[in-house]
């Protein structure tokens, strides 16, 4: 393998420099370093000496390192995107091997899923709908011509809801709505004839969480009931907050977060289903902020996203973008347009080349929020999105 050349974010940081220091040094705005780095436009000329005698460079070893920043997010998410999906559809063969099947089969099906529902961390509902439905119509062929007892039955149709679900979400992150309804109807029938009431209730919260339905989300705690594992209730319940949220009622709002706080919170010797493993005290938190930014209440919003946001890496880009979006409302709500466009600029990095609909979705209504304001900071946003 040859020696990847360092980029000029890795220059940069090798030297100790942040974005704001480097900017100031050269007299330039942070946004346009951001430019440089994520290679969507070069130093002008009379830039360029400067920034080669920062970063302890020649001038032609600078050109390197700008021809290394060119497209290589792009790339890389490309290769990630090929390599994460053959990895996880590496035990295609064994998990469809014979036609009688039983525990070991099932399980084998279970850790598929489970590694399939992984790409959704880093790749968009663009990158993963193709492989979740393929994953889907598998298994239904599956239970149509293979044999198997009554309890494999219920733990295959059990299988084939999860990935519905996950069909259902990806095709809905890919602006597939008839798509991910159908989905989602497909998951509710299998979730019901498996038996598990806890994949049943979630097979409602996705519908709920889609159209805000605070109906159908309400009766997704209920089915789920008290004897869900903890981190089920939770999801179900923060997925009803933001109902409750998106139709503006504070106290009830609330309530369902709440709810979620103490189930997260509370000790539990049952194994959790895998479609929880990413519920935390993390993503409770952050959808309380997104719940008090939808209900205008900046001082709740701004503390928990801040918090929040922070402690959340950038690798998960889509989320990120989408969570910083939330803030950036928040932040114009507590009239401090500086800041949001700040975070605005950031969530536009990290939604570049992202296989999903939503981020461009909400990141064109914050710009038009922003556009109403003054200020260089909104000014310097607003001409990156344009370009």
């Amino acid at each position: 393998m040859g020696h990847r050349r360092l980029s000029l974010a890795q220059r940069r940081k090798s030297v100790g420099l942040s974005q704001d220091e480097l900017a100031h040094a050269l007299g330039v705005e942070r946004s346009t370093v951001v430019r440089w780095e994520a290679g969507r436009t070069e130093p002008q000329a009379w830039v360029r000496p400067h920034l080669a005698r920062a970063l302890h460079l020649s001038d032609e070893p600078l050109d390197d390192l700008l021809c290394a920043d060119v497209g290589s997010d792009a790339v890389d998410r490309r290769v990630f995107a090929g390599l994460a999906t053959a990895l996880a559809l590496a035990p295609l063969a064994r998990a469809r091997m014979g036609s009688q099947i039983g525990t070991t089969q099932i399980r084998q099906l279970q850790q598929r899923t489970a590694r399939l529902r992984r790409l959704d961390d880093h790749l968009g509902g663009m990158d993963t709908y193709e492989v979740y439905t393929s994953e889907m119509a598998a298994t239904e062929k599956l239970i149509k011509t293979a044999s198997y007892s009554s309890a494999t039955a219920r733990a295959l149709t059990g299988v084939f809801a999860e990935q519905a679900q996950m069909a259902g979400w990806a095709a809905f992150d890919a602006g597939r709505y008839v798509e991910s309804r159908r989905h989602y109807t497909a998951a509710l029938s299998a979730a019901k004839e498996s038996g598990d009431p806890g994949l049943e209730g979630n097979s409602l919260a996705f519908m709920a969480y889609e159209k805000a339905d605070t109906r159908t989300a309400a009766e997704s705690t209920r089915i789920a009931g008290t004897k869900a594992t903890p981190r089920v209730r939770a999801l179900l319940h923060e997925r009803l907050a933001w109902t409750y949220a998106v139709s503006g009622q504070m106290s009830a709002t609330a309530r369902a977060l709440d709810a979620a706080t103490a189930a997260i919170n509370e000790p539990s010797h049952f194994p959790e289903p895998d479609w929880v493993f990413w519920v935390d005290p993390l993503e409770i938190d952050i959808m309380a902020g997104r719940c008090y930014t939808e209900l205008h209440r900046p001082s709740r919003a701004v503390p928990l996203l801040d918090d929040a946001l922070a402690r959340y890496d950038d690798t998960h880009s889509r989320d990120k973008a989408l969570y910083s979006t939330w803030l950036a409302h928040a932040l114009m709500d507590a009239d401090d347009p500086e800041r949001a466009a700040y975070v605005t600029e950031h969530a536009i990095d990290l939604a570049s080349g992202v296989g999903s609909v939503r981020p461009g979705d909400r990141l064109r209504g914050v710009l038009s929020r922003l556009s109403h304001y003054g200020g260089p900071e909104v000014a310097a946003v607003l001409e990156r999105a344009r370009g």
